[in-house]
């Protein structure tokens, strides 16, 4: 499988220790086999005034049956639990990766009304389904990201 990173700079060693506390699925190195998605990563980078690069990584996905691996493959209630887990600290699961969808500003609006208590879980999975495709793969754990072989990158 082919994982794209969107950042300001190269990276051919991803490592935990750049990696931010509180995001979608904890701490981890975050990349997604969307290419666009990649780009639009690069983004926020792009408009603050750096450089915006796409590193390419191919990932064995046979290597997955050696790891402990959660996949989300929609969003659900499974993953709006295990999003506010992570988002606020609480998770304490050991998986060396997690799939599934992006919590993206209007994604975490609604997961923030059903965490808020406006919306039910129910309303909340109906919103969620009117979302673009995304997918993000996280490497949580030195195993998952010996996995990657870094393949170049791309200055946009």
């Amino acid at each position: 499988m082919i994982l794209y990173h969107g950042s300001y700079l190269e990276v051919d060693k991803p490592d935990l220790e750049h990696s931010r506390d509180n995001v979608d699925f904890g701490r981890g190195f975050y990349t997604t086999p969307i290419y666009e998605q990649a780009v639009k990563w690069c983004g926020r980078f792009v408009r603050s005034g750096k450089k915006g690069i796409v590193s390419k990584y191919t990932f064995d996905e046979n290597d997955m049956n050696n790891l402990k691996v959660l996949q989300f493959d929609s969003y659900s209630e499974e993953w709006i639990d295990f999003v506010l887990s992570c988002r606020t600290g609480k998770d304490l699961t050991d998986y060396d990766i997690v799939i599934g969808g992006v919590a993206n500003d209007k994604v975490f609006n609604t997961v923030e009304l059903y965490f808020d208590g406006l919306i039910d879980k129910r309303e909340a999975i109906r919103r969620l389904s009117y979302e673009n495709p995304n997918l993000q793969v996280c490497l949580r754990t030195d195993r998952a990201l010996e996995c990657l072989k870094f393949e170049g990158s791309e200055l946009l």
